[in-house]
């Protein structure tokens, strides 16, 4: 085989499968019963242009009976009013439609032959149709609830392996959880055997000393400055004040013991 001949067999696998994928049964049992009907229709006007020829040959065949029977009585009554000249030219005329209805009966007999082989293939063909129409009913049903089904499992499918995610996701989560929890308990039991301080009471703690300190400061800064405004020296200088005093008393006392002596 050569290069080309296996490239054409590649490309033609390749098509087919291409075909293949893309083809919906439905679709083509649809069209395969519209071409069906189209056939059909054509058939059904086919059995009425033959019947209208027919009857369109029956017409002509009934004229020409009259003209006939005209031309018969005619040529009676010129032999009875002694015209045989005219009695023969009736007849003659009479003779040549003859001809013509013997032809048009045989052309009658046959377009009515044709017609009737046309109808009973229509009726054939119409019976099948009506049969392809109910099988392919049934195809296109069991072809649609055979994809559901599979769209289904394959819903399933997928539902599962994500479910499956899922799980191990939730598990993870749990395990996590639980290891927190476990954390938790055991910080909690070292604060309370006093293996560890509670951080958050320590800090707290702190913060409430601090703002005494700073209240209790602002408090004397607010008493002295308000002993200032009065006159008075503030309650927090009365030592170094008394001291003042002794130290003055003292000198006045050295100073008379000095004028005695």
């Amino acid at each position: 085989m050569g290069m080309w001949q296996r490239i054409s067999l590649i490309f033609r696998s390749k098509a087919n499968k291409a075909l293949d994928r893309a083809e919906d049964p439905r679709e083509t049992l649809d069209y395969s019963y519209q071409r069906q009907l189209e056939l059909l229709s054509k058939v059904r006007r086919g059995v009425a242009d033959v019947a209208t020829s027919r009857k369109r040959v029956e017409l002509q065949v009934n004229q020409l009976d009259q003209q006939s029977s005209k031309l018969q009585d005619q040529a009676q009554k010129a032999i009875a009013m002694g015209r045989e000249d005219l009695a023969r030219e009736a007849l003659t005329r009479k003779s040549g439609l003859t001809t013509q209805i013997n032809d048009l009966k045989a052309q009658h007999a046959q377009l009515q032959g044709e017609e009737e082989k046309l109808t009973l293939a229509q009726q054939r063909l119409q019976a099948k149709v009506e049969s392809f129409r109910t099988r392919k009913e049934t195809i296109k049903a069991t072809y649609t609830a055979a994809e559901a089904q599979t769209r289904i499992n394959e819903a399933m499918s997928g539902i599962g392996d994500e479910m499956g995610d899922v799980g191990a996701a939730i598990q993870r989560a749990e395990d996590k959880t639980a290891q927190m929890q476990a954390r938790a308990g055991a910080i909690d039991e070292l604060i309370a055997s006093g293996a560890l301080d509670d951080v958050s009471a320590v800090s707290s703690g702190d913060d409430i000393a601090r703002e005494l300190d700073a209240m209790s400061s602002q408090a004397d800064v607010e008493a002295e400055l308000a002993a200032l405004k009065a006159g008075t020296a503030p309650e927090a200088i009365e030592p170094a004040d008394a001291g003042g005093a002794i130290l003055q008393a003292e000198g006045e006392k050295e100073t008379t013991e000095g004028n005695q002596a």
